[in-house]
């Protein structure tokens, strides 16, 4: 593999070329010879029924093929392009006489090898090679079938936009567009995987987010190695910093609106062709108990919600593993009619509280499984037969006890209140470390397991940034958005921890004009009040 020589750069009709990956056409000219590029394409894509190879002249009787993929380009706008070249006329330079007749068509762009010209075709544009021309055409007239906007499924709001990512690239980069309408809005493009040449665009707001991670993460990608990235999964194995550690380091969503505000933020985003979903980084944890949602409503409403996040978080991780201890090593620290309650309970259960545990445990996650996996209808209907007959048949039949039936009901509820799938299934993930511990060890098990959890966030980088910023290292400015979510008058700096080259995202003189408004308003107020009293 990798680029040929010049010896191998001889007219194309005079080699035995197999089948290869695009990088090793990468500096394979096109030929003079029209008969050669023909013979060469046929051999490449034989067996490929979907290739078309398509011969027709100009009206000065010079030859050319136009080549492309059924189902990858629009067959009316294909044909008008075509009618349009069978009738020009001659000119000293043809292929600067083709890109003017062809004005309608929005995208014309000229390639000098094989890689260029094929990569463009197999993404959904159609090639046009002219005979004596070293040059090629690719024409953007694009007609694949894709998905209709819709809304997200996994990150539904009561109030916000409705629209979610689809799986086409350009698409969903015009979706943040729209929201951004500014030159400063970059995006830069990439191509990744050996079979798939999957494009892959790098979103950032140029001035905002800091240079060195844009480097940092355009970097990373373009270093990746690999037969095909079929979707934003492989970019984010393939990038993130720890690849063992159970937290996600790189944040994923489907909303246009979260992409948008990221970005203002500082932050980069990462397209991936064939996914809707799109990467955010760097990502910290507090990101993924957040919601889009947190900032469309009052400030007081976004503050409760997010604090009722953080405590149940805390009870899905932690509920069954204190069930465990304080059932097994701790019944003094229960009252004494609940301690007797419990011991009634599990009277005839031949189980210890551990095992018990673990039973409930995989069951309840082997039920929301298969409620994801099959159809919405037929998925309702097993989450609700496992929770009411199954769980009812278990304790009937002595296997469970009922608390520790409603510790499971608590503990999975409040893993659905998570925001983000990635974060939530972490959380179940340690429950079950926990629990064991807590068995062996009691409470103070609990306490090591939770002292090893932070350590371990403590010790994770996104790119670059603490994975608990702005708590650890402590930014206050920046705790406005992570205990609280303050008023978007205080929050007129974006993160400071973020590294962004400006700061400032509210206007200071906005600001002054409010804050006065605001005094005199309270003024006018307390005159009036005055007068009143009088």
């Amino acid at each position: 593999m990798g680029k040929w020589t010049e010896q191998q750069k001889t007219p194309l009709a005079d080699r035995s070329l197999e089948v290869c990956d695009l990088i090793e056409l990468e500096g394979v000219p096109i030929s003079l010879e029209l008969e050669d590029n023909t013979s060469f394409l046929e051999r490449m894509f034989s067996d490929s029924s979907d290739f078309v190879l398509r011969k027709f002249q100009l009206k000065n009787s010079v030859h050319a093929i136009a080549i492309f993929v059924d189902g990858l380009i629009s067959t009316n706008e294909v044909n008008e392009a075509l009618k349009t070249l069978m009738v020009l006329e001659d000119g000293s330079d043809q292929i600067g006489v083709i890109e003017e007749a062809l004005l309608p068509v929005s995208q014309i762009s000229r390639v000098q090898d094989y890689k260029g010209l094929l990569q463009a075709v197999l993404s959904g544009d159609t090639g046009i090679i002219v005979e004596g021309n070293r040059e090629a055409l690719t024409l953007g007239i694009r007609g694949a079938d894709t998905r209709s906007v819709n809304e997200p499924e996994g990150e539904a709001v009561v109030r916000g936009p409705r629209e979610g990512f689809i799986e086409n690239i350009r698409t969903n980069t015009s979706m943040v567009r729209r929201k951004l309408k500014t030159p400063r809005l970059k995006m830069k493009s990439l191509v990744v995987g050996r079979k798939s040449n999957t494009n892959i665009v790098v979103a950032f707001l140029d001035g905002v987010a800091n240079s060195e991670l844009v480097d940092e993460v355009t970097h990373r990608i373009s270093r990746i190695e690999i037969d095909a990235v079929l979707e934003s999964g492989y970019v984010e194995s393939l990038i993130q910093d720890n690849e063992y550690s159970p937290f996600p380091q790189v944040m994923y969503t489907e909303r246009p609106d979260t992409v948008a505000a990221a970005l203002l933020e500082g932050r980069v985003a990462i397209f991936v062709d064939g996914s809707p979903m799109v990467l955010l980084v760097p990502t910290t944890f507090w990101m993924m108990l957040q919601a889009s949602e947190d900032y469309y409503e009052r400030f007081q409403m976004a503050t409760v919600v997010r604090w009722l996040r953080y405590m149940f978080l805390l009870i899905s991780l932690m509920t069954p593993a204190l069930y465990v201890a304080v059932t097994t090593f701790h019944q003094h620290m229960l009252p004494t009619t609940l301690l007797l309650s419990i011991a009634a309970a599990r009277e005839a259960i031949p189980f210890p509280a551990i095992v018990e545990a673990l039973i409930m445990e995989i069951a309840f996650e082997a039920l929301r499984e298969a409620g994801v996996r099959l159809p919405k209808t037929v998925g309702q209907a097993v989450s609700i037969l496992g929770a009411l007959v199954v769980g009812q048949a278990a304790v009937e039949a002595g296997i469970v006890s009922a608390p520790m039936v409603i510790v499971v009901s608590i503990t999975g509820i409040a893993s659905f209140t998570a925001p983000h799938f990635n974060a939530a299934i972490t959380i179940r993930l340690l429950r079950f470390p926990l629990m064991i511990i807590a068995s062996l060890l009691g409470i103070y098990g609990i306490l090591i397991g939770l002292l090893v959890i932070v350590g371990h966030m403590a010790s994770l980088r996104s790119f670059g940034i603490p994975y608990l910023s702005p708590v650890a290292p402590m930014s206050v400015g920046d705790l406005k958005d992570v205990l609280i979510r303050a008023p978007w008058t205080e929050l007129e700096n974006r993160p400071s921890f973020l590294g962004v080259e400006q700061a400032r995202r509210i206007g200071p003189e906005f600001l002054q004009k409010y804050h006065r408004a605001e005094e005199e308003s309270q003024n006018k107020e307390a005159k009036e009040r005055e007068r009143y009293d009088e």
